[in-house]
Formats: structure tokens, C-alpha cells, sequence
């Protein structure tokens, strides 16, 4: 099974749990053993390729600005296509241009994607049986790229995937092991970085930075 082959079925989710004239969103970035895999919660309409009439990749954060940011400063997305996302509003991006910023996610070997893939108009809060329908194939997409490590994004995503109640401020920098088709990956929580957590945007990156020192860079040296 190939990460794209679960696309169908999110397809079907999304008539289920997200806005019917919007797409779902799926993922993108590196596929084969990416350093990080990171983990948001869901979509929304400003992802301009949740529009049917976009005809190209289907990946997170296409057309929005903020997040973008926190991989800026993570030394995650090189300084030209930063400076290129910076430059355009979110309707100017095109899909050739959403292709060039994924293939530099890639180049960087991290993988972007949502626990759940519902895209919503705006970014109304989802419970969390909503999300539990997608976990499952959140682990099948772990299980295929099998990455380094996983970094989840916020309270409700880390406590559904951990699946015990987690509060990302008393466990910042804990690693969290979980096993997924016979292998133990490492989960650490952090803040959700944008809209109403972007005060905590520091806070994100100061923990990014530490698990990339002590998960990604330390195995390179060994």
C-alpha cells in the first residue's frame, strides 16, 4: 500500500465529517523514512487546494503564510521559497508553485499531514470522535513513510493519538513511545504554532529545535 491508496477513503470521510463542496486535504513532503513527520489537527477552506476546481497536490498549507514561518526558522524550507510564499497572497499561489514548495519540503525530509483530513470552511473546533474515525489511517501513513520521529501538534491531537489525556505544557520535550505494525516510533507534543496558538510559536520551536538536536541530529553523528 502506497500513502496515495488511502486517498479514497479519506475522500469518503470528507462527504461524512467535512464541508461538501470543499476537497479533503491529504498530505505531503518526504515519503521514505522522513526525519519528522508532523501532525496537525485539520483543514480549512483557506487551503485554496481544498477547492475542486485545484487541480494539483493536495497537501497541507497550501496558500497560507503563518506556518511557513515556523519551518523558516527551523532551517526546514530553504530562503528562496520562503521568500516566494512571503511575496504572494494565498490565491496567487498556482499548483505548479504548491509542487516547487513541496518538493523543497521534501529535499528538507520532513512529512506534513492532519489527523484528520475533514476539510471545514473555517476552523471550527471538531470533537473528538471526529477524529478517532481518522486514526487508524494515521497509523497506516505512519507505518508507510516510517519516520524518525512524530511531532503532534496540541491537546487534542496528542491525547487522541497517545490516546491518554495529554497537556502539552507538562510534557514538553517527553518522548512518547507507540507501537504501529510491530515497530516503536517516538511521539513528542508540542503547541500548536498557528492561529489562536500562534503566541505559542516560540514555544514550538524552541521544543522542535530541541527534539531535532537530540532525535534527528544525534543519529547523524552516530
Amino acid at each position: 500500500m502506497t500513502i496515495t491508496d488511502l486517498n479514497k477513503k479519506y475522500d469518503k470521510l470528507q462527504k461524512t465529517y467535512g464541508a461538501r463542496e470543499l476537497d479533503s486535504i491529504y498530505n505531503g513532503g518526504c515519503e521514505e523514512n522522513p526525519d519528522i513527520c508532523f501532525v496537525f489537527m485539520n483543514p480549512t477552506g483557506k487551503n485554496i487546494a481544498s477547492s475542486k476546481d485545484w487541480k494539483g497536490i493536495k497537501s497541507p498549507w497550501i496558500g497560507t503564510k503563518n506556518i511557513w514561518d515556523l519551518f523558516e526558522t527551523l532551517n526546514l524550507i530553504s530562503p528562496n521559497t520562503y521568500k516566494k510564499i512571503n511575496c504572494l497572497k494565498g490565491r496567487e499561489w498556482t499548483e505548479d508553485f504548491a509542487l516547487e514548495v513541496y518538493k523543497d519540503v521534501k529535499k528538507h525530509k520532513f512529512f506534513i499531514t492532519n489527523l484528520g483530513k475533514c476539510t471545514q470552511v473555517d476552523a471550527r473546533p471538531l470533537p473528538d470522535s471526529v477524529y478517532k474515525e481518522y486514526l487508524s489511517l494515521l497509523k497506516k501513513e505512519i507505518e508507510i513513510i516510517h519516520p524518525k520521529v512524530i511531532i503532534l501538534f496540541g491537546n487534542q491531537v496528542s491525547s487522541i493519538v497517545l490516546d491518554q489525556k495529554v497537556s502539552v505544557s507538562q510534557v514538553r520535550k517527553q518522548c512518547f513511545i507507540k507501537k504501529i505494525g510491530g515497530f516503536s516510533y517516538k511521539f513528542y507534543s508540542v503547541y500548536y504554532p498557528v492561529g489562536n496558538g500562534r503566541f505559542n510559536i516560540d514555544k514550538s520551536i524552541e521544543d522542535i529545535k530541541w527534539i531535532i538536536d537530540n532525535e534527528v541530529r544525534q543519529k547523524e553523528i552516530v
